[in-house]
């Protein structure tokens, strides 16, 4: 079986057989980071967004890298790009809604219900949850994980350890908290 990088400079030369080969390879993983990043609204636009950058990069791909690296970049920033596009349209949102508020006209709020999970993983900032995703739902290593962002190693190991904070503060919000005098489930007062 070829690796990644051998079909890559098979690519390079012309070879629609490898990009084939390549997609296949990389469909869910690739896939499931994106619906991970973005949402599963974005992901197939993301997806393609993301191997028509690899084919008109292809020139650019060194063989001496790691491919899923390589690419794993490519579709992280797309989803950054994605993010300010977002921050961008829901500000522009949050004020027609605040100015339709103060006219008495609100617009109802979009009711859907998300997967725990991906609710807790939105909840965290972009630069937290893209380094959890790539550690614990794509198994890289944070060398891998600091080329795939273009940052130190020691920010992606503050960055694990913030997110990881992060969402055992989110689990301790979620837990009941008794009322008071009666005993919490460990079988404190």
């Amino acid at each position: 079986m070829a690796s990644d990088e051998s079909l890559m400079v098979q690519l390079q030369s012309g070879d629609e057989t490898a990009l084939a080969i390549l997609m296949d390879r990389w469909k869910a993983p690739l896939f499931g980071f994106l619906n991970r990043r973005a949402g599963p609204d974005a992901a197939d636009d993301l997806f393609q967004e993301t191997w028509i950058r690899v084919v008109r990069a292809r020139a650019r791909f060194d063989p001496h890298r790691k491919f899923s690296t390589w690419m794993f970049q490519i579709a992280n920033n797309l989803c950054r790009d994605l993010a300010r596009r977002r921050s961008v349209r829901f500000r522009a949102l949050d004020e027609g809604r605040n100015q339709a508020e103060m006219r008495g006209h609100a617009q109802p709020e979009p009711v859907g219900l998300k997967r725990d999970m991906q609710r807790r993983l939105d909840a965290l900032p972009g630069r937290q949850r893209e380094v959890l995703v790539l550690r614990y739902f794509h198994d890289l290593g944070e060398r891998e994980i600091a080329e795939v962002l273009g940052i130190p190693r020691g920010t992606v190991k503050s960055r694990l350890h913030a997110a990881m904070a992060s969402l055992r503060a989110q689990e301790s919000e979620l837990e009941p908290t008794p009322p008071a005098g009666e005993e919490s489930p460990d079988g404190h007062a």
